[in-house]
């Protein structure tokens, strides 16, 4: 996961954990507000002790989670459960979808479409353009495994 989809993942983690703005995370965790900044906006390679400060205040995530995601751990295999279904994302459609949301972004700037009513969006609304879009991509990929995955390779 590159700086920029690392951002973006942290930001959803931080608004799904309740905090709904950088410092309101920054103030309960200890980290300064300019490192949960520029860790949202890609600029910044997270220590591994930012990453253990803020993990207990984010939910559905720990330390070492977001060690891998950062590139810190090596990813794990998953294991084998229940839970697993033949339409989850895999690696493969992780990155896919990664290199998707790149180039729509790249696109819709350099053509200026990020606007409203001829006015140029703002950087936090881009960036929760780029979250809506991310889950779009994510949800319209889960979808077709489920529609088109032939019936012989489904569990």
């Amino acid at each position: 996961m590159n700086l920029k989809e690392f951002g973006i993942y942290f930001a959803k983690l931080r608004e799904l954990s309740g905090y709904r703005s950088q410092r309101e995370l920054a103030l309960k965790s200890g980290v300064s507000h300019s490192t949960v900044n520029r860790i949202e906006s890609g600029k910044h390679k997270v220590t591994p002790e930012n990453l253990k400060a803020l993990a207990p205040y984010l939910k559905d995530v720990d330390a070492d989670d977001l060690m891998r995601a950062m590139g810190y751990l090596d990813n794990e295999q998953p294991i084998a459960s229940a839970e697993s279904k033949y339409y989850n994302l895999t690696a493969k459609d992780e990155k896919d979808i990664g290199k998707d949301l790149e180039r729509m972004l790249a696109d819709l700037e350099s053509n200026e479409a990020l606007a409203f009513n001829g006015e140029p969006m703002d950087e936090e609304t881009k960036r929760l353009f780029a979250i809506s879009l991310e889950n779009s991509l994510r949800l319209a990929r889960e979808l077709s495994k489920q529609k088109f995955t032939p019936n012989k390779y489904r569990d």
